[in-house]
């Protein structure tokens, strides 16, 4: 049976409307439930087809909630701000405002299409005012608390987007927006102090149910290691030369450069120290001799991405400072250098340099013929050979380059002998008893870069007075809103710095005349409070009604894209954390469930792109097959983490099951007996045991987020009633109540056709009954040693011995027995035999 799906989408989608069937009420204790999608940016282009794999499957669960006697909170809103709207509209010479109106209306719409069962009422915008008022109000709560300050660093650039990058947005040395390589600048730039809550960050992951990869990329971002700090007595030349080759005193200076390591073990490895290019030491270690050579590889390596200068397979390149350190347990002295692919922004700035035991230093060493000392002995190598091969640069079978492993020490005086580990501790304790180093935490995690020199952002709060210095601007006058009378074309320096009337301020303090802060924040840091805003979208006093996010928050389930696990998902973990310290919210994490939604690529099996010409456009998709069509299709291609190739004969199919859902619905209508007799079988048994398998299937598969096999579960189903002469009325209405998540215009359409005039979705989710749902015989399988010798078909209800019985007195099981008795047996219910025989 055909059936006109334009019509019957538009149809329930209107009334849904009209009765407002998915706005909130105030939930009972213990049955309120919030679902949430990772909110789009509208983008130009509109939505895609990767869109509605996520939003189909937090509907169903939304849905099968509400059939379940749950009050949803199901908003859908636009994370709106950001560069890809800001590029598009300077491309095109249109205020970003103006295009972001269109591509919200667009995107609404285009959502709408698909029956997602939202609360409309709760939408929300980030570039409106009335919602980066309070984005900015968080920046001075923060503020307030010192995790909002301001500071010269290295930062990451993006040359071709004009703005500085969090580390998180730098994907292999690129921008993560335009892909671009990425540079490094000093610059003064606002920032968060995550750091402050790297252990609690980590502490929260084991409170959550997260996918373990994202919990393990949180947990390697922040990066937190356990070592010494080890302080080497720096020496610096005398500048002042007697004459021409005379020797330069060396006075042993009061400079301590101070070297993180992991590796306390390898210490008596060291031969060089290196310093970032950027360290403030260098100025004050380097030779006179050495100076000019010093200045200029620090402007060659200045403008370098971090991955230029850091990643393994890139050349590693520095040049000496002319000086020495002390080594703080042999009193040696060791040369002082500095390298590019040391980084300011991690540790201290400094690393011994261990080049048998790094493969960085080893690189480093070989190409500056720099000393190698061999103090780590794999336990079952001859150490002296090991020391040979390496010092000579000669490869021995199984080497590459250094041995970066743990054993056992050599070379180290009276640490000789010992292992790695106990080295570590008894190496750490030396050093604090002669004041040389003392054990530490280190992080990877750096605090998060707010700052952006673009126009289409949430301007940054604060004022900048000659009098008073930084003054936040006073809450009572949020928020600062973006002015019109700019041009927005990047330069790399923000546009609002040239608008007269965003800048003409007084001081909020001593009222002299005064500028604003010209850059505006990071569009994570809206994204990274949103979920409270849905709580109480209207709220015009506050962000947040604290009553509101008390019921329903933390989000029962979030879903969304693994690309954000350390971007978007870390930054909204800290701001929960610094609210809650702010006595905000009583909770500290803001998702307690989270799953990832796999990507859908285009039919050819590559990413789609305009490029390549194999976009999928679900306005296409709807128009020729329907939206239910659509939802079945991208919940029954596979796994729902993992990547679907859309497939036009896939979507074909998918639609001819719906044709054959109709079908049945047609037949449900003009029958009322139930189906005819089976041979061996009572009338009906088999439809209501399947029925009832179906029913714990789908509702399992559900909560398990396993949509292709619950879809796949439905279709067996469907296949087997329209097998059957005529369909029981009871038994489609059940299956409809299944269905209806899924694919809610259809089974709203064939629910009203049965005679029904309230909607099914709100109806109740059926139960099954498992006395129903038991088959009445099952499969046993036998295993002779590992083997399958024999499948018995057994009674379900039968006793363990009953089945050791029948499997010992089988034929084939008692000919490969060869009439020995078995060692063992062992028996798992419902499944297998396993024979050991004698």
């Amino acid at each position: 049976m055909k059936f006109n799906h334009q019509v019957i989408e538009k149809k329930w989608q209107k009334r849904w409307d009209d009765e407002r069937v998915f706005r909130i009420g105030q939930p009972k204790p213990g049955k309120k439930f919030y679902i949430l999608d990772m909110f789009p940016y509208p983008s130009a282009a509109g939505l895609h087809v990767g869109h509605p794999k996520g939003y189909t499957a937090t509907d169903i669960v939304a849905r099968k909630r509400r059939m379940e006697g749950y009050e949803v909170l199901y908003p859908m809103g636009w994370d709106a701000f950001g560069l890809p709207t800001e590029n598009f509209a300077v491309k095109v010479g249109r205020n970003p405002k103006e295009v972001a109106a269109e591509n919200i209306k667009n995107f609404r719409r285009q959502v709408k299409s698909l029956g997602f069962s939202y609360d409309w009422s709760r939408e929300i915008d980030t570039s409106s005012p009335a919602y980066y008022r309070w984005t900015q109000w968080l920046f001075l709560q923060l503020y307030k608390k010192g995790l909002a300050y301001r500071a010269k660093a290295n930062v990451n650039y993006c040359p071709s987007c004009r703005t500085v990058l969090a580390n998180e947005q730098v994907l292999d040395g690129k921008c993560e927006r335009c892909g671009n390589p990425v540079t490094l600048r000093e610059l003064e730039q606002w920032f968060f102090k995550i750091t402050e809550y790297a252990d609690r960050l980590l502490a929260g992951l084991e409170k959550i149910d997260w996918p373990e990869r994202i919990k393990s990329m949180q947990r390697n971002w922040i990066g937190r290691s356990e070592g010494v700090e080890v302080n080497f007595r720096g020496l610096r030349k005398d500048a002042t030369e007697k004459s021409r080759g005379a020797k330069m005193k060396i006075r042993e200076g009061e400079f301590d450069v101070p070297v993180f390591t992991t590796r306390a073990d390898t210490l008596l490895g060291v031969t060089a120290v290196v310093l970032s290019p950027e360290h403030p030491l260098v100025d004050s270690l380097v030779s006179a001799s050495e100076r000019k050579a010093v200045e200029a590889y620090r402007r060659e390596v200045r403008d370098k991405s971090e991955l230029e200068r850091t990643g393994l397979k890139k050349e590693k390149t520095g040049v000496p400072l002319g000086t020495a350190a002390i080594h703080p347990l042999s009193g040696e002295q060791v040369p002082v250098w500095i390298a590019g692919y040391v980084l300011m922004g991690y540790g201290t700035g400094a690393v011994m340099m261990v080049p048998a035991h790094d493969e960085r230093d080893f690189v480093f060493a070989k190409r500056y013929g720099l000393d190698m000392k061999f103090v780590i002995s794999p336990p079952h190598e001859v150490s002296e050979a090991r020391h040979e091969a390496i010092h000579h640069g000669k490869k021995r079978k199984g080497q590459d380059g250094a041995y970066t492993g743990e054993g056992i020490l050599v070379n180290s005086g009276e640490y000789s002998g010992l292992t790695s580990v106990d080295a570590r501790q008894k190496i750490a304790a030396a050093l604090e008893s002669a004041g040389r180093g003392r054990r530490q935490v280190n992080y990877h995690l750096r605090d998060w870069l707010v700052s952006r020199q673009r126009y289409w952002g949430a301007p940054i709060p604060i004022i900048y007075c000659q009098s008073c210095g930084e003054v936040p601007v006073p809450e009572k006058d949020l928020p600062v809103t973006l002015p019109d009378d700019v041009d927005f074309r990047p330069t790399g320096e923000s546009p609002l710095s040239s608008s007269k009337s965003f800048h003409d301020v007084s001081c909020p303090k001593c009222d002299k005349p005064a500028r604003r802060e010209s850059d505006t924040m990071d569009t994570f840091v809206d994204s990274s409070w949103y979920f409270l805003r849905y709580t109480s979208p209207n709220e015009k006093r506050r962000p947040f009604d604290p009553r509101a996010a008390s019921v329903w928050c933390p989000v029962d389930l979030y879903v969304g894209g693994a690309e954000h696990a350390v971007l978007h998902l870390l930054y909204a973990r800290f701001v929960t954390m610094a609210l809650h310290d702010l006595d905000q919210i009583s909770f500290e994490e803001p998702m307690s469930r989270l799953r990832s939604v796999g990507l859908v690529l285009g039919e050819d099996g590559a990413k789609m792109s305009k490029s390549r010409g194999n976009v999928v456009n679900p306005d296409e998709v709807v128009e020729e097959f329907g939206a239910d069509t659509m939802r079945l299709f991208e919940m029954f291609g596979g796994e729902f983490s993992e990547t679907l190739q859309w497939s036009t004969k896939g979507i074909v199919g998918v639609r001819r099951f719906l044709e054959r859902v109709a079908a049945l619905g047609e037949r449900a209508e003009e029958s009322e007996a139930p189906p005819p007799d089976l041979p061996g079988r009572q009338a009906g048994a088999e439809t209501l045991r399947l029925l009832h398998q179906t029913i714990k299937k789908v509702g399992d598969d559900i909560e398990a987020f396993k949509f292709n096999t619950a879809v796949s579960a439905m279709m067996i189903l469907v296949n087997h009633l329209s097998a059957r002469g005529s369909v029981s009325p009871d038994v489609f209405e059940t299956f409809l109540k299944l269905l209806h998540p899924f694919a809610p215009h259809i089974a709203e359409e064939l629910w009203e056709r049965l005679g029904h005039s309230d909607l099914l979705a709100r109806e109740k989710w059926p139960v099954f009954d498992p006395g129903l749902a038991r088959e009445e015989q099952m499969t046993v399988v036998v295993q002779i040693n590992g083997k399958v010798r024999e499948t018995l078909r057994l009674p379900s209800d039968v006793s363990e011995d009953e089945v050791r019985a029948a499997a010992l007195a089988s034929l084939k099981v008692r000919k490969w027995l060869e009439g020995k008795e078995p060692k063992a047996v062992r028996y798992v219910p419902g499944r297998l035999i396993s024979i050991v025989s004698g």
